[in-house]
């Protein structure tokens, strides 16, 4: 064991403006000891009783997160921790355990009081190193925080990029197996025999299928008679591929009598090639329009990131549309919104002008908020998250409401502490609504929270102006 002396521990960066007398005291007012490797230091919830003071060896401090060790920090020689001369932390928020064998020097807080009076510079120093704890600490937790957020975005958003990148790669793999059949058709339709007049009719007929946009929507048993009916006209024809044929005419909202308008301008020995035809285009621009669909989601998706995180775009407040950012948030937990089988209501007062704000800021609260409310409807088999927006004043008004079970009363006056959470290890750091309160507050507006079993609710104001 090293022999602790006031010079030794004037050597440390943290006490070396501490008197030696001082140190002296010190020492002789705490516990030397050996924590072997292995063992705790504390767990979480375990009462914070102790300066300690780190002479030799290394502690390894860390949460559990998602069933995963999370290092938070490394106290190794030199390094102050513990109790703090006016820390309201009562209770350890994490394990510390030995990395290997490790000398303390543990200072009872019991004599925290009496160092305070007598020792002002000994105070001073420990002061100095509990503001940069907090300093540290919340940084190191702030960014945990943000990175479970999105860890939980990236998980849904890449739940919602497989659906149509998946589309895509079938649709285009369908379309270029069913291309490979084009030469035949092709030679089918060369060696007909119709006039220019039929073949503009015919042709004119088509595009003018293939651009309706309104197409009724089919029962099952309404769609089962029309293909039936679309089979049989087809067989009666001796049309190839009648089936088939059948089915993408009537998807396409053709009925029997389109097909006799088509017959109409079509010679009778080649009905069966120029339906097979029409058929091939049909089933290509189904293909096409499939693709494009599923692009133009991802494109959507990839849009609502940008809006969301608001790159390519100054920190500074400026004007939009706050719907935007909510409905973009929405987009964002898409997944955890269905996964849940959650209801979203809107109530949203679309006169609202845009409002000044720092977009990406008030992105990370509607975030949280909702967040928060997905997680507490779990349970609940058919949540509703409702969301209102409304102006008071020269004052914009967000509510986010969900039907869960409520927040206890005992809680209500701490659920914007930092570091407070109601979650199990792992699901949450207790920074969420911290975060959410200090962007509130650096928009000059409030935030404050109802809650009864089956309905809690978040109202957010903040001014329209900035």
């Amino acid at each position: 064991m090293i022999n602790v002396t006031p010079e030794l521990l004037q050597s440390f960066e943290a006490l070396k403006e501490v008197p030696l007398e001082q140190l002296k005291w010190l020492i002789d007012n705490s516990e030397q000891r050996i924590l072997p490797d292995g063992e705790f230091l504390f767990q979480p919830g375990q009462p914070i009783n102790a300066t300690n003071i780190f002479i030799s060896g290394r502690v390894s401090m860390y949460m559990m997160q998602n069933n995963e060790t999370r290092e938070m920090a490394v106290f190794e020689a030199q390094t102050v921790s513990g109790y703090l001369p006016f820390s309201r932390a009562k209770t350890a928020p994490s394990f510390a355990k030995a990395a290997e064998d490790t000398q303390l020097l543990s200072f009872p807080a019991a004599k925290m009081h009496e160092m305070i009076a007598d020792h002002f510079e000994l105070t001073q120093a420990l002061v100095h190193v509990m503001a940069s704890r907090i300093r540290d600490f919340t940084a190191l937790q702030q960014q945990s925080e943000k990175m479970m957020a999105l860890g939980k975005l990236s998980a849904g958003l890449a739940h919602e990029l497989n659906n149509p990148a998946s589309a895509i790669v079938r649709g285009a793999a369908s379309l270029k197996q069913h291309l490979l059949h084009a030469p035949k058709t092709f030679k089918d339709i060369i060696e007909m025999k119709m006039t220019a007049d039929q073949v503009t009719i015919v042709n004119d007929m088509l595009i003018a299928v293939l651009n309706e946009k309104e197409k009724r929507i089919l029962t099952l048993m309404e769609r089962s008679e029309l293909e039936d009916e679309m089979t049989d006209w087809m067989d009666a024809h001796e049309v190839n591929n009648a089936q088939e044929i059948a089915e993408n005419f009537v998807e396409f909202g053709l009925k029997v009598s389109d097909a006799e308008a088509f017959k109409q301008h079509i010679p009778t020995e080649y009905i069966s090639q120029v339906m097979n035809w029409i058929n091939s285009n049909m089933v290509t621009e189904k293909m096409v329009t499939d693709i494009e669909e599923a692009s133009r989601r991802i494109t959507d998706l990839v849009g609502s990131v940008k809006n969301f995180t608001h790159m390519d775009q100054g920190h500074d407040k400026q004007y939009a549309d706050i719907h935007s950012g909510i409905r973009n948030t929405l987009t964002m937990l898409h997944h955890k919104i269905h996964k849940n089988n959650i209801e979203v209501v809107e109530h949203f007062d679309t006169t609202l002008p845009p409002v000044k704000a720092m977009i990406g800021e008030l992105n990370q609260v509607w975030t949280n908020l909702m967040d928060n409310a997905l997680d507490a409807m779990e349970e609940t088999g058919k949540g509703v998250l409702e969301i209102k927006t409304l102006k008071d004043g020269a004052f914009v008004e967000v509510s986010i409401i969900d039907n869960g079970p409520g927040i206890p009363e005992d809680y209500r006056s701490q659920i914007f502490d930092p570091f407070f959470t109601t979650k199990e290890i792992g699901k949450g750091t207790g920074l969420g609504l911290d975060v959410v309160s200090r962007i509130v507050k650096q928009h000059r507006g409030s935030i404050k929270v109802q809650s009864v079993p089956g309905r809690t609710a978040f109202i957010v104001c903040f001014p329209i102006d900035g």
